[in-house]
């Protein structure tokens, strides 16, 4: 486990323009306006050769802790647990403010070692603010940019005396290792998404078994991507399965998304489902199933990840069993792409149907991860073209040789034949059916490639 280093401060001195910086990536969504991190995000950093986990924080507010600001504000204070260096930031610009001063005395009622940053100090614009932050009590500033990246090296003096043996003891325990093609056990990425309010941060939490992140009666609270690495005791194997759950967003309809952050926001969402490998697809119990929801599902098919479909808010739906069964014909007509998509029943506030939504993550991921033997492909295709053999569109007989598996996740088909282009799409659906129903690719997304040799003679 490399060192970890939590950023901390007040609203809009530059915290996740730092993170970003230290990560080497736009991972943290940064905007002008204060406030736009609600949920600790963590990233693996690297300054000058010297490698340590760093966390993002909310901005800490002055708020009531029943408010969304002193909801994050205790988010940030949970944060501390754990954390071997606190990076304190303020704003040279703005020099010091007295919630910094109430920042630094809280962070001096704890044991944990802090090292005072002044952001925004390039130029004689931040000269003043830099001296005012001795006022502190922290000792030297060290004046930074994170937005040009000026400072760096004196923040690496400054962290290496503090987690330098650290970060060395952790690259002593590490070993090197060749990534495998597909491992059953290897760590889940598991996605979940939905519309605003379906209660995906509440359903992360309760799998957690801790208020891990931000949660409310507020719609869109949540508007960074949150990937959280967690060991999930599976009861039916009793083995421990390691899973990468990720929280996103709630996707509206695009014609209602009009400010800028909650563009970026979806977009970051976007992204998470690039990234995932089983996209859990949260529904509101008390809504049912919405055209929204059937778009974002089309969306995730479309994008090749497997596809799980969860209701939320179980233990207080009305006529549960008319629900799902409603909801269960509307995807079979609304997602005709991929049929039988796996239908299950939750509740994040009581935990009930939790497992069996893991498992079946698990089950849809090893479909959408396996290849076919060829023999036992090519057996199926002949049998395929025996029953019902292609048509022959205006006398021309559509000739089909033979079909290959190119790719898994998701699985990807060749069919190679001659004149492939008058191959009727209803026929290529016959295909694509007969290999979800006879090789196991129940409900997966997948890609059948049409191939004809050239024509030497076609000019």
């Amino acid at each position: 486990m490399h060192p970890q280093v939590i950023i901390i401060g007040r609203p809009n001195v530059g915290k996740s323009t730092l993170f970003n910086r230290l990560v080497g990536k736009k991972l943290a969504l940064v905007d002008d306006q204060p406030g736009v991190t609600r949920d600790r995000r963590f990233g693996e950093a690297t300054l000058l050769g010297l490698e340590f986990t760093i966390v993002d924080t909310a901005g800490w507010e002055d708020e009531d802790p029943s408010s969304l600001p002193g909801r994050m504000r205790q988010q940030t204070e949970a944060s501390l647990t754990g954390a071997d260096v606190a990076l304190f930031v303020v704003d040279a610009r703005a020099g010091i403010t007295p919630l910094d001063e109430e920042i630094g005395r809280y962070l001096r009622e704890h044991t944990l070692p802090v090292i005072l940053l002044a952001n925004k100090a390039e130029g004689r614009a931040g000269e003043a603010g830099l001296l005012e932050a001795y006022s502190l009590g922290f000792g030297d500033p060290v004046g930074v940019s994170a937005e040009h990246g000026e400072g760096m090296g004196d923040l690496f003096e400054a962290l290496y005396p503090l987690i330098g043996e650290r970060e060395a003891d952790a690259e002593d325990g590490e070993e090197d290792g060749e990534e495998a093609e597909y491992d059953p056990e290897s760590i889940l990425k598991l996605a979940v998404v939905g519309r605003p309010n379906a209660g995906k941060s509440t359903l992360i939490n309760r799998m957690l078994g801790e208020d891990r992140l931000l949660t409310g009666p507020e719609a869109g609270i949540t508007r960074d991507s949150i990937a959280i690495d967690w060991d999930w005791n599976d009861p039916k194997s009793g083995k421990t399965r390691p899973i990468r759950l990720i929280d996103t967003a709630g996707m509206r309809k695009k014609s209602q998304v009009v400010e800028k952050l909650e563009k970026l926001s979806v977009a970051d969402a976007r992204r998470a489902i690039d990234f995932a490998e089983v996209v859990v697809l949260l529904l509101d119990a008390t809504r049912g199933l919405e055209h929204q929801d059937l778009k974002i599902a089309s969306m995730v098919l479309e994008e090749g990840r497997a596809l799980v479909i969860a209701i939320n808010k179980w233990d207080v739906a009305e006529d549960a069993s008319g629900l799902f069964n409603g909801v269960r014909a509307a995807l079979d007509e609304g997602l005709a792409q991929v049929r039988g998509v796996p239908l299950v029943a939750v509740s994040a506030r009581t935990g009930k149907g939790l497992d069996t939504l893991l498992s079946v993550a698990f089950d849809i991921r090893d479909a959408w991860s396996c290849r076919v033997p060829t023999a036992a492909l090519n057996r199926w295709f002949d049998d395929a073209l025996s029953a019902n053999p292609p048509p022959a569109p205006g006398g021309k007989r559509i000739k089909l040789r033979y079909i290959t598996q190119a790719k898994t996740r998701p699985p990807g088909f060749v069919l190679f034949g001659t004149r492939l282009d008058m191959l009727p799409e209803s026929y290529r659906r016959y295909l694509i059916n007969g290999i979800r129903r006879e090789l196991g690719f129940d409900a997966v997304p997948i890609r059948l490639t049409l191939r004809s040799p050239k024509n030497p003679f076609a000019k």
